[in-house]
């Protein structure tokens, strides 16, 4: 498949070009973005999935919602539907999608809505709930609207500053898209990751002088969960389980299994995977089932099984927790202040 890709390098090449033309085009005016009258923060990467914008939108979702009234508003990847549909947590995945869901059923008084059009999904929530604060998920590349703080996200060990454009790499938009990020968050870091590395990535990015850099890693819950109970995920060592996975980069949870020594048999499925029957097949014979939380949100109402459970994660920082947190305290006083009268979209 890789060898393939590389054959596709001129198409890369157009495509890249495309992108920059687009993007010239939103910087110079040409094309209009939406600026609206309060806090708009974008999670978002260069990279075509895998770089867990997922747990950062719920980190944001838990840190804002303490002071302020916060809404999160994602296209609904995957689902059925068209529109805005604003979540009440008892629909399938497959007409809202599976992320936002689970932003819903994790944070169950939080406002979360799906639309394509993010300008027109904003718009409906200031009209009916006038939030003080709203998360665009996956939302970098929709320049229609102005958010006010980017935040880029990049994988350790698959920065985007080695990858190529679409479809020879993974790349959405060229290397420069990076310059519109306030904020870069390098995550799926090992936890012990050291200061000479965490300095030997920085340099590699050749971060603008208005550009702040963190580096997070991946929490695992110690239990897993359904609707039903909760148990330790160290209970089940002795037994042998079925790991089903529909996301884009499962290698993390399946290192953090082995270093359990959880005795797993991994069936692998594409990001935002539909299952269908002959997939459930391969898999619902097993007495334990483990997943990840967005795949649970898919799966629990395609088959009933007492047996399926999913593995909770959080994102953590290794360091300057604190500063990132300020970072974001400080863009939405000012905002909402109006202390300057402009954002933080640099670039």
């Amino acid at each position: 498949m890789r060898i393939f890709r590389k054959f596709l390098f001129p198409f890369a090449l157009l495509y890249g070009l495309v992108m920059r033309f687009r993007n010239y085009l939103y910087d110079t005016g040409f094309l209009k973005s939406t600026k609206f009258p309060f806090p708009v923060i974008c999670v978002g990467n260069l990279s075509a999935g895998g770089t867990g914008k997922t747990p950062m939108i719920e980190y944001l979702l838990e840190l804002l919602s303490k002071n302020y009234k916060v809404a999160a508003l994602s296209r609904g990847y995957g689902r059925e539907t068209k529109g805005f549909i604003l979540l009440n947590g008892s629909e399938p995945a497959r007409e809202v999608g599976d992320e936002p869901l689970q932003f819903k059923t994790r944070f169950k008084d939080a406002i979360i809505a799906v639309d394509e059009n993010r300008v027109h999904g904003i718009s409906q929530l200031k009209r009916r709930f006038s939030p003080e604060v709203v998360l665009l998920d996956d939302a970098f590349q929709h320049r229609k609207v102005k958010a006010g703080l980017n935040i880029l996200l990049t994988s350790y060990g698959d920065l985007f500053v080695d990858d190529f454009m679409l479809p020879t790499g993974n790349l959405r938009e060229p290397l420069s898209g990076a310059e519109r990020a306030r904020v870069i968050v390098v995550t799926k870091c090992p936890v012990d990751l050291s200061k000479i590395e965490q300095d030997k990535i920085r340099k590699r990015l050749k971060l603008e002088s208005y550009q702040k850099l963190y580096f997070s890693y991946i929490e695992y819950a110690e239990k897993i969960y359904n609707e039903h109970e909760e148990i330790f995920l160290n209970a089940i060592l002795n037994e042998k389980i079925a790991l089903v996975t529909g996301i884009a980069n499962p290698t993390p949870l399946c290192n953090h299994l082995d270093k359990m020594n959880m005795d797993f048999t991994h069936f692998k499925f594409p990001d935002h995977h539909n299952f269908s029957p002959s997939d459930l097949k391969k898999f619902t014979s097993a007495s334990r089932i483990l997943t990840t939380e967005k795949d649970y949100m898919r799966l629990k109402n395609l088959f009933s099984h007492p047996g399926l459970y999913y593995l909770p994660i959080k994102i953590k920082f290794i360091s300057n927790a604190d500063g990132f947190n300020r970072e974001l305290s400080h863009y939405v006083l000012t905002e909402k202040r109006g202390a300057t009268g402009t954002s933080f979209n640099f670039g």
